[in-house]
């Protein structure tokens, strides 16, 4: 999402023409107006562009409204769990540092405030873009920018998979997951996967002997 510097200042002063230099009264008007403009045209409009026009900035209200343009919801729907979740517990279930908990019924879930964010600006560049792989890629650079690096590689099977250096958070993981919002061309499958440590082999992007694990094939 490429947004353009807009100026909203206003200088009232430039207004005055040279006669009336040492107008006195006149000055203190035009002043008078311009501290007005500065509270309620400037600083209003500034608000608003990162509040509500900038999807980077913008607050729960502003969110609200690009949902509407969008039309993308907050509730996000959630199954049940599969019957093969990893669920703890004990007598034969994983536990202690190898399980998570599970969900026993379908229902809704509110997401909070930057999880609508990333599900909205998904939605935003799958809309606009045409979702070839250096199109994502630079949207990618920009939306985990600080966080660390993400990337999407054309399978040439009419898939593509979406990599990632770190580990996404809970909540970034159930919007990429789960919500179906990773841009992609029509009709092309889409995958995800977290590489975020180094792993076993030859050449400058990997450790060997000694110095590095195996990692899994899928």
């Amino acid at each position: 999402m490429q947004i353009q510097d807009v100026d909203f200042s206003l200088e009232l002063m430039r207004a005055i023409l040279w006669q009336y230099e040492d107008a006195k009264n006149l000055q203190g008007i035009i002043a008078a107006k311009q501290q007005w403009y500065d509270e309620n045209q400037e600083e209003f409009w500034l608000r608003w562009y990162r509040d509500v026009f900038n999807l980077y900035t913008a607050n729960d209200f502003g969110l609200t409204v690009w949902g509407l343009i969008l039309e993308v919801s907050r509730d996000a729907f959630v199954g049940e769990a599969r019957e093969d979740y990893p669920a703890w517990g004990f007598a034969g279930r994983k536990n202690f540092g190898r399980g998570n908990f599970k969900r026993t019924s379908a229902g809704f879930l509110k997401l909070g405030t930057e999880g609508y964010r990333l599900l909205l600006q998904l939605r935003y560049w799958m809309l606009v873009s045409r979702g070839t792989a250096p199109e994502i890629n630079a949207f990618l650079k920009r939306l985990f920018r600080g966080q660390g690096q993400a990337h999407v590689i054309d399978c040439l099977d009419m898939s593509m998979m979406y990599v990632f250096t770190f580990a996404p958070q809970a909540w970034q993981h159930f919007v990429l997951q789960d919500m179906d919002a990773l841009p992609r061309p029509a009709g092309v499958g889409v995958s995800f996967r977290v590489v975020n440590r180094s792993t076993w082999g030859f050449g400058r992007h990997h450790v060997n002997f000694t110095r590095g694990g195996l990692a899994a094939a899928n």
